[in-house]
């Protein structure tokens, strides 16, 4: 669990974090349902959620002939959606593993897409190019402790009039005992120096488990990660909280048709994601 608490250097985390998640790669192939996606309509539901959110915000309400920039692309299986829904993709993730897996799969659709290995920190300067869309989404920046840093990255990537676009686990969520039989909290909800020590050897997704189970995760409030947008120039356009999570953050929350959700009495009491729309003037 994430009881533990230490200062440790980012390098040090970062190499743990990211053995962890290239042993996440062979799971996830089996768990993400990769096989929907050779329908050629098929979209992963995470982008069919936040295509809903953003369209508003998109020049004729569609990514269709936008360049976009994911960030924590992973196996690329959301990358690839974007690219089905018509955007000109390039997917960024630190995994060697979890972008080969991507470009494998690129390939057996035939859909184009570039993979850049790096840290999200260091996105602007390994990514060539400039963008209309930065997109991130779903259990990403708990995994780094500058935000500073990160919203740099993506006010660097965004052309003039480009949109940024969040959707993630709710700080408030991410301070819950996940494992209590009623909601309470147990992990900071506020940035500290510290980071959260995990030792799973499960992850979110498959049945498996991997050789390197420890992770480092920071706590950040929502308040730091729209304040980090707006120290970049970025203005922010919507807000919004929900109720629902495409993985099952506790054994007590129960399927929903659009992920899952914590037992109906308890859904007003607590938000389990977050949504943020930017704009680079």
């Amino acid at each position: 669990m994430g009881d533990d608490r230490i200062v440790i250097d980012w390098d040090a985390a970062r190499a743990s974090n990211r053995e962890n998640w290239e042993d996440r790669v062979p799971l996830h192939e089996k768990a993400y349902g990769i096989s929907d996606l050779d329908a050629p309509d098929h979209l992963s539901s995470v982008i069919r959620t936040d295509l809903i959110a953003l369209s508003p915000f998109l020049p004729g309400g569609t990514v269709a002939g936008l360049d976009v920039c994911h960030f924590q692309c992973h196996i690329g299986t959301d990358t690839l959606s974007l690219a089905r829904a018509g955007a000109r993709v390039t997917g960024v993730d630190f995994s060697p593993a979890a972008l080969a897996s991507a470009a494998q799969l690129s390939e057996r659709l035939n859909l184009d897409a570039t993979w850049v290995e790096t840290d999200v920190l260091d996105a602007r300067a390994a990514v060539t190019g400039d963008f209309d869309l930065v997109y991130t989404s779903i259990g990403t920046i708990n995994w780094f402790p500058d935000l500073d840093r990160w919203a740099a990255q993506i006010a660097g990537l965004l052309r003039a009039g480009g949109t940024f676009y969040i959707r993630d686990g709710h700080p408030m969520l991410y301070a819950m005992d996940e494992d209590a039989d009623e909601l309470r909290l147990r992990y900071p909800y506020f940035s500290t120096n510290q980071a959260q020590v995990w030792d799973e050897e499960s992850t979110y997704a498959g049945d498996g488990t991997v050789a390197h189970s420890r992770t480092y995760q920071w706590a950040h409030p929502l308040s730091d990660i729209i304040n980090s947008l707006i120290g970049v120039g970025l203005q922010i356009l919507r807000v919004d909280e929900g109720a629902t999570l495409p993985w099952k953050f506790s054994s007590r929350m129960i399927e929903v048709p659009d992920g899952f959700a914590w037992p109906e009495a308890e859904r007003v009491l607590i938000p389990c994601t977050y949504t943020i729309v930017a704009r680079k003037s």
